[in-house]
């Protein structure tokens, strides 16, 4: 076996490898449905019983909580937007209904649109929730909690042009608002006020919670994409799954599993899903301690944000300011937040992967093409344009190298022959012929092994951005997020019946781009003659079906972007293969692997 076809099987076998890992995927655990827990009080706020209306074991047993049933009958103000619909609950002052105007469920007309958040005693209840922890000088009933049904000053609708304030009496010289405004996207600002008519001085801490009831019913469970809770500090980022949540120690005074941790500024936290997500966004320079949480008994999962402990005098008034996120992660409305409101790092909640230095760049280039372009299908194609252009330089000495070392080919088989049985010999004299002809034999792999990283990162950028989903190319290729639809078993669409669900067999049912990625790698490998060796053979003959089988599952883009990568590599390397003196029969190879092998030969 010469070092040219050991050295491509070796990269081959690695881009193989790579491919097969991502097949992985992880079972999602069973969820549990049940409703609110309010958020703890700041370490420094003497510890408080949990707020009113707290379930009892007769409520959580039945998976029905009176908080449930009480927030269904609350009255609601509406939250209009051009992006968003839905209301806020005056029962506790829940941002609890969202919608996200701009996409649907399927591509369907007629499909619903993406329902985001949802109230407690829906399915899969995630909200969020704003209130304060007692301190000196009040108790729990006289800070606004999870029940508490505050009343409507002024507007009655949430747009962008009108907040909302909610006013809440305690009955003890305190009154609490909470001002809630959102901008044309996604940004929610919520101000927290209390004006203290009282007779002593209060002390209290403000907090803002996500609350989560069970895991995400649509979770996609795949390695490669982050799916749970994010926490920036100052500096650095963490990821936990929701099982990390679970593991947590039991905390002794709330019962929960709970971690915190103290943020100087710059921090964020919340939920992430792969297509949207939450995030509590103190001010920049807002110091807090966050905390995420699990109850088993309710099966919640919480991300609080608790602040500094405040104390007010009689007559006096504190305030404070915080935001939320919710919507779609959208690339170019994340990176505006993060350059122009200030928020950290806020476009690394896009899962970039361990390859960020590819992704992110790759990604800002697509997304470019797209924009000037205006269909997605073609931005990959000119975005694999781009890539090879890029990488054209190294491309160019590996395929000049593979020429050289075709004619080369008859003076390694007399080499062969002089040395015989000695392989020790061979290898010398071949080393020898190499340094003479100045050739690399390991330059043959360097197009394979530079493909895989690239790879690696488009299959990222097509698979957790948002931009890809529903995003059509032509004909039926309507959303190049997902695999080709078409399918072989129906003559791709002109049989008058509709591909069901296979199970296994689903492999089987190939699309017309799967074929053309078989076909554009069977003609790649004709550039050059089949390899004398049977095994070789066997594995060239072989490994364009088995990928076409194995990507036509894959991300319709991803496979449009490899057929326009096989492609340019076909005409590059025909090129500079024939201008450093070696011409490929690719019409001869191809009638060469349709003839029938004599016996002897095939011993």
């Amino acid at each position: 076996m010469d070092d040219q076809n050991k050295n491509l099987i070796l990269a081959t076998a690695l881009s193989f490898g790579v491919i097969l890992i991502w097949f992985l995927l992880f079972p999602p655990p069973e969820a549990v449905e049940d409703p609110n827990a309010p958020a703890v009080a700041e370490a420094t706020v003497p510890a408080a019983p949990e707020a009113s209306g707290t379930p009892s074991a007769t409520t959580e047993a039945s998976g029905v909580t009176e908080t449930a049933a009480e927030v269904a009958d609350a009255p609601r103000i509406e939250i209009a937007t051009d992006r968003l619909s839905g209301s806020i609950s005056l029962q506790g002052g829940r941002i609890d209904d969202l919608k996200l105007n701009d996409y649907r469920e399927t591509l369907d007309e007629d499909s619903p649109i993406v329902s985001f958040l949802t109230p407690s005693g829906e399915p899969h209840a995630y909200y969020a929730l704003y209130g304060w922890a007692p301190g000196a000088g009040l108790s729990p009933e006289q800070v606004p909690s999870a029940n508490t049904l505050w009343s409507v000053e002024g507007n009655d609708t949430l747009t962008t042009d009108t907040p909302v304030v909610l006013a809440w009496d305690n009955g003890n010289g305190q009154i609490f608002r909470r001002t809630i405004s959102v901008d044309e996207n996604y940004l929610f600002t919520v101000n927290q006020s209390v004006e203290n008519n009282g007779v002593g001085a209060i002390t209290l801490a403000p907090y803002g919670t996500l609350t989560r009831h069970g895991e995400p019913e649509d979770m996609k469970n795949f390695f490669i994409l982050h799916e749970g809770a994010m926490l920036q500090g100052e500096k650095e980022r963490t990821d936990l799954d929701y099982s990390d949540i679970a593991d947590f120690s039991a905390d002794p005074v709330w019962g929960r599993h709970a971690q915190a941790e103290e943020v100087a500024g710059n921090g964020w936290m919340g939920f992430t899903d792969h297509y949207w997500m939450a995030m509590l966004i103190p001010q920049s320079d807002q110091a807090f301690t966050s905390v995420f949480r699990y109850s088993p008994s309710l099966d919640t999962y919480e991300a609080i944000t608790r602040f500094p402990t405040m104390s007010v005098e009689a007559g006096a008034s504190a305030e404070i300011d915080s935001r939320l996120f919710a919507g779609a992660k959208e690339w170019a409305t994340i990176r505006d937040y993060e350059r122009n409101n200030g928020i950290f790092r806020f476009i690394d909640t896009i899962d970039w992967g361990w390859f960020f230095f590819l992704t992110k760049p790759i990604f800002a280039l697509l997304h470019w093409l797209n924009a000037m372009i205006g269909n997605m299908g073609w931005a990959i194609i000119g975005l694999t344009v781009i890539l090879k252009i890029i990488v054209f330089p190294l491309a160019y000495k590996s395929y000049a190298s593979m020429a050289k070392m075709k004619e080369l080919q008859p003076e390694m088989e007399k080499l062969k022959e002089a040395a015989g049985d000695d392989r020790q010999k061979m290898q010398q004299s071949m080393m020898e012929l190499y340094k003479k002809e100045k050739v690399n034999p390991a330059a043959g792999c360097l197009p394979i092994l530079i493909q895989i990283p690239i790879f690696f990162s488009l299959y990222k950028v097509i698979f957790v951005t948002l931009e890809l989903r529903h995003a059509p190319w032509f004909g039926w290729i309507t959303d190049l997020s997902m695999p080709d639809p078409s399918s072989i078993f129906n003559l791709f669409g002109l049989l008058p019946f509709v591909i069901g669900d296979l199970g296994f067999f689903e492999i089987f049912s190939l699309g017309i781009l799967p074929i053309l990625l078989g076909v554009s790698m069977w003609l790649q490998q004709k550039l050059n003659p089949a390899p004398t060796d049977p095994t070789q053979q066997m594995i060239f003959a072989w490994m364009p079906w088995v990928f076409m089988f194995m990507l036509g599952s894959f991300a319709s883009g991803l496979v449009v972007y490899w057929i326009t990568n096989n492609v340019i590599t076909f005409v590059q390397q025909y090129a500079i293969m024939r201008q450093h003196g070696y011409k490929p029969d690719v019409f001869g190879n191809i009638k060469s692997s349709f003839k029938k092998k004599p016996k002897e030969d095939a011993k």
